[in-house]
């Protein structure tokens, strides 16, 4: 059985029995079965489906947000947001399918046709975590539905009622049948899975140590992997910068969701001209956050996942401050923040360094470490000094020195004046640790399809 723990009061909020062998098997040759007749839909025809998925899912945001909030713990003040995202994201790769699956042309050559298509790969297995659902998922369900794969989808434990969602909305839609699957299972079934040869894909967003599993479980099979694993995401704040605009959206940055984002701010360096200004401005906003009941609306700060889960930044906070971190939020300003529940007051770290755990693994909860630097080539260095590098963002109003900073700095990403933010135009994908493989945009199609070369001698 899989039961879900909400973090609001620790209580059991669904139970659901695991997918058999024997299902999983069936649930494997449907799709396998169902992906000829899927590809050889035209374009636009996927596109009608895809469209009438979103559709269907958006019709259910109130009781989707609900049931977000429940599982994970996200103020119901902002978990309808998510389903803003899954269609915004949906509805752009939609939109641009056509021309990103469209066929390479190359250069004319008298008395031959060539030309390179792009075929899709197969059975797609999504691996979706707990924190961000649905806008996790929907990077790869929708492009690999419209590339021609059929899907089958897996959700953390934390969070089943999302997997169940979406392939509610597929039906609804009248996906034929096999394109769109869940399963629940578990670290075992999704192992067994990947090595199944039925898998042609896995698309992967959680842990380094579970990106390191989902290669381990591939490794005897030549399929491809798409890994979206850990982040330790900086910001540096410059002394030409919009104060009170950076303080807003690193804050934000910095505390939504709790923290619980793997794009979300860890870390922030601010040059040493605006430093005693920025700090100030930074907690005179966090104090104002409300910590409390996730269903209440008037609470903008709800508990974390789970107890272990706060305890793990309880324990990086206190070890920080051992070894010589300053703390500047009061706890006592937040009642809900209690030892030993979820509930865990939001904490700005200052006189912080890179010897601290705070600094360089991820916390993933809601802390920041600020740093005062001296110049940009300090606040470089610092911002490279990561196993991760998912995103970065540079506060500043010359552009011209965000374009010289940039290619320096490490990252899938780089951000000026804004952060924690995935726009579908652009190319989601990270370096070092953080994973390898790219969502989102006209390229996150290319891992979702295999190139087929075609060369024809029209004369002879």
């Amino acid at each position: 059985m899989i039961k879900t723990i909400t973090p609001i009061d620790g209580s059991i909020y669904v139970e659901r029995a695991l997918t058999t062998g024997e299902e999983i098997n069936k649930v494997l040759s449907s799709a396998q079965e169902a992906q000829f007749s899927w590809e050889q839909l035209a374009i636009d025809e996927r596109a009608v489906f895809c469209n009438r998925l979103v559709d269907e899912f958006v019709l259910q945001k109130d009781e989707i947000a609900e049931q977000l909030t429940r599982q994970m713990g996200r103020p119901i003040k902002y978990t309808p947001g998510e389903v803003g995202g899954f269609e915004e994201r949906g509805r752009h790769m939609i939109a641009i399918a056509e021309k990103s699956l469209a066929p390479v042309q190359v250069a004319e050559k008298d008395g031959f046709t060539r030309f390179i298509s792009r075929d899709p790969l197969g059975v797609v297995l999504v691996l979706a975590p707990w924190n961000y659902p649905y806008l996790t998922a929907v990077n790869s369900i929708i492009p690999a539905l419209m590339a021609g794969n059929t899907v089958v989808l897996k959700h953390s434990s934390q969070t089943p009622l999302c997997a169940e969602q979406i392939v509610a909305a597929g039906q609804r839609a009248n996906f034929p049948e096999g394109v769109l699957q869940f399963v629940h299972t578990n670290h075992e079934g999704v192992a067994r899975m990947i090595g199944d040869e039925r898998v042609d894909f896995v698309a992967f967003t959680g842990s380094v140590e579970g990106g390191h599993a989902v290669q381990r479980a591939a490794s005897e099979r030549f399929i491809g992997t798409g890994l979206e694993l850990g982040g330790k995401d900086p910001a540096y704040v410059r002394a030409d910068v919009n104060l009170e605009h950076a303080v807003a959206n690193l804050v934000d940055g910095s505390f939504f969701n709790s923290g619980q984002s793997c794009c979300g701010i860890e870390r922030i360096y601010v040059d040493e001209a605006v430093y005693d200004d920025f700090v100030k401005g930074f907690v005179e906003l966090t104090n104002q956050y409300v910590l409390g009941d996730p269903l209440d609306p008037e609470t903008t700060l709800g508990p974390m996942v789970s107890r272990n889960a706060a305890d793990f930044v309880r324990q990086q906070i206190g070890e920080a401050i051992q070894a010589g971190a300053k703390a500047l939020i009061n706890e006592s300003d937040f009642p809900a923040s209690e030892i030993g529940t979820a509930y865990l007051a939001p904490q700005i770290l200052i006189d912080v360094n890179h010897e601290m755990g705070v600094m360089t693994e991820e916390s993933f909860g809601p802390v920041v470490g600020i740093m005062k630097v001296s110049g940009e080539e300090d606040a470089i260095r610092l911002m490279n000094d990561s196993q991760y590098g998912l995103t970065a963002s540079i506060w500043t109003t010359d552009e011209e020195s965000a374009l010289r900073i940039g290619p320096k700095v490490e990252t899938g990403t780089f951000f000026m004046n804004r952060c924690d933010y995935l726009d579908p135009a652009l190319a989601w994908t990270g370096v070092k640790n953080t994973g390898r493989g790219c969502t989102l945009s006209a390229l996150g199609y290319e891992q979702l399809t295999r190139p087929k070369s075609f060369h024809l001698r029209t004369k002879i």
